[in-house]
């Protein structure tokens, strides 16, 4: 009855009541794309610098115990976006719209952060890859609550750096570049592409693009949505060329892996824009009216020589650790107290509960989130019960669960479900479910119920 109700509360969207008693903040959202937990240098990062990140968290809070979506791009975008987690939101895997181009969209029902503060009175844009829908789908972002969007709606296009367009709004901006295409035999019918001449590159585009929306509405508040493209690879490039960054000789006297040392320029690359960000936000005067948000979609490919995953197991695709907890760090001048480092476990699907309380909005759909604003002003938070996943890819759905300190992990249907305690085993390295068959049983009670059927998975 509980889902029924559920189920029926989350097919009609309503508008929300708003407290508009304070000032509200301006939001800015940064979702980098495939960066590891150990990717920065306030999170044990030692091969190359990330300081204005860093400075982030030295002015704020930094989560150590925070969980992507799933464990890779759309379905992780789709938990960010509707509060829901994989075993309730429409996209829980990376696959194609079965009625058209680009990715599975999200739904004409489904409600989305943008939609609420839109209704709140809050400007609202996105600025990178989407990746939840092309323009003529249910899943644009101009028919969830955003008002503008600026670059890449098809995820594989965005593998490209050097893209033969990007979109504005809900029309194609062709750029002054030349890509190669694979064939439409070849996988995702051919969309996937290389670059071979680099003018133009969409990352310097998407993010300039930001600061003159910043600047024209700094009057108003704001929230701004900033999937960039920075750091994911081209897995259609050749080795050697699958990271795409302008300056990328830092680092080319190490003795690593070409790809390996263009990564970790590509992730300096993102820092400095976060630096010119903050820089933009006090010369226009709002930053103490701006609250900077900056986490990951999932885990990072697998690197050898530059420890991308820090301390974890595995890394995007995998539902280890590697695979699932990322950074997450906020920024609220005057709201959080500067330099310290949360052990609360959240995950997207907080993210909803959480802007909606910070903007004021008083009345929103039932959802799996668990606001964690009080963790960011310093009270007492509530915390889930449990944190669950499901990832559908080539095989049957892998499923993850955190209940407490334990983490369960089934990879296969035909396999066992593996038990870790994280309070001892972080690197998931010893598999405990022969010592407590009772937390195992109770983690498969969470993998049937936790999830609700889907049409497409």
């Amino acid at each position: 009855m509980k889902k029924l109700i559920w189920l029926i509360l989350g097919i009609a969207a309503c508008n929300p009541k708003v407290n508009t008693s304070e000032e509200r903040p301006n939001i800015i959202l940064i979702l980098a794309d495939d960066m590891g937990y150990g990717d920065l240098g306030c999170y044990g990062q030692e091969k190359f610098r990330t300081p204005h990140i860093d400075q982030l968290a030295a002015e704020g809070i930094q989560f150590m115990d925070h969980y992507a979506g799933s464990t890779v791009c759309a379905p992780s975008r789709s938990v960010l976006m509707t509060g829901m987690h994989t075993g309730h939101t429409t996209v829980r895997g990376n696959v194609d719209n079965p009625n058209g181009a680009g990715q599975l969209p999200l739904q004409s029902t489904d409600t989305t952060i943008a939609y609420y503060l839109k209704k709140a009175g809050y400007a609202t844009a996105a600025f990178g890859k989407w990746g939840l829908g092309n323009p003529e789908t249910t899943g644009s972002p101009l028919r969830h609550g955003f008002d503008q969007f600026y670059g890449y709606y098809d995820q594989v296009l965005a593998h490209n750096s050097y893209p033969e367009f990007l979109y504005r709004n809900d029309q194609k901006e062709y750029l002054n570049n030349k890509v190669g295409y694979l064939s439409k035999e070849e996988w995702h019918k051919g969309l996937g592409s290389v670059s071979l001449e680099k003018n133009e590159y969409s990352g310097d585009l998407i993010f300039n693009e930001m600061l003159q929306y910043i600047e024209t509405n700094k009057d108003r508040p704001f929230f701004i949505y900033h999937p960039t493209t920075i750091p994911h690879d081209n897995g259609e490039a050749p080795l050697g060329q699958r990271f795409e960054v302008p300056k990328a000789d830092q680092y080319q006297k190490e003795n690593w892996p070409q790809d390996e040392k263009t990564y970790a320029a590509l992730v300096e690359y993102l820092d400095g824009q976060v630096g010119t960000l903050t820089q933009k936000l006090e010369q226009l005067g709002i930053a103490d009216n701006t609250i900077i948000i900056f986490t990951s979609d999932n885990g990072p490919l697998a690197t050898t020589h530059i420890d991308s995953n820090g301390p974890l197991k595995g890394g995007k695709r995998d539902m280890y650790e590697g695979g699932l907890r990322i950074p997450l760090i906020v920024k609220w001048p005057g709201k959080i107290k500067e330099g310290i480092q949360s052990n609360h476990a959240s995950a997207f699907w907080d993210f909803l509960p959480t802007l909606c309380e910070i903007a004021g909005v008083q009345d929103y759909q039932p959802n799996d989130g668990i606001s964690f604003l009080p963790t960011l002003l310093g009270k007492k938070q509530p915390v889930h019960d449990y944190l669950y996943w499901e990832f559908h890819w080539w095989n049957p759905s892998r499923k993850a669960v955190r209940i407490g300190d334990w983490k369960a992990v089934w990879n296969h249907p035909e396999e066992d479900v593996e038990l870790y305690d994280l309070s001892q085993d972080i690197g998931e390295a010893n598999n405990v479910a022969q010592q407590h068959q009772d937390i195992v049983a109770k983690a498969q009670k969470i993998m049937e119920e936790a999830s609700v059927e889907s049409p497409y998975f």
